[in-house]
């Protein structure tokens, strides 16, 4: 049975991620440059959710809750800083930086720590519900 706590559960996983993109994204707030050294500005990625736990074990499991279908590069802009002393200054004088506003990343992260304890409070809701049928049962 697919119950209150698994779906409580789904949401906890899925903003988790959400949170840890979200902090790639502040932690990378400054890079300008790849993995392989080149200049590569860091691109702001943002978490996908779906309806449905596809990992469940049954059948209405896997209609219910929640998942990250997909963690996607955002396509806006770059922005431009002026900094003709960067040795990735164009002929103008400015680097494309990441697209990556941090007031609005605290803002996400916020609104995600939120989701994540709603989702511990519907959690613990279910488990005392549990709790207190069984002792009526006792």
């Amino acid at each position: 049975m697919y119950g209150a706590l698994d779906i409580s559960t789904s949401g906890m996983i899925a903003q988790r991620t959400r949170m840890a993109s979200i902090a790639a994204n502040i932690a990378n707030s400054n890079t300008l440059v790849g993995p392989d050294g080149e200049y590569a500005p860091y691109r702001r990625r943002i978490v996908m959710f779906a309806p449905g736990d596809p990992g469940s074990g049954s059948e209405s499991g896997r209609e219910m809750g929640v998942h990250v279908s997909a963690i996607e590069l955002d396509r806006s802009a770059f922005v431009p800083k002026h900094d003709p002393d960067s040795p990735f200054a164009d002929e103008k004088g400015y680097v494309m930086t990441p697209n990556i506003n941090t007031v609005i990343e605290q803002i996400n992260a916020m609104e995600t720590a939120r989701a994540y304890e709603a989702n511990v409070v519907a959690a613990e809701t279910s488990k005392s519900m549990m709790a207190q049928a069984l002792r009526l049962i006792a």
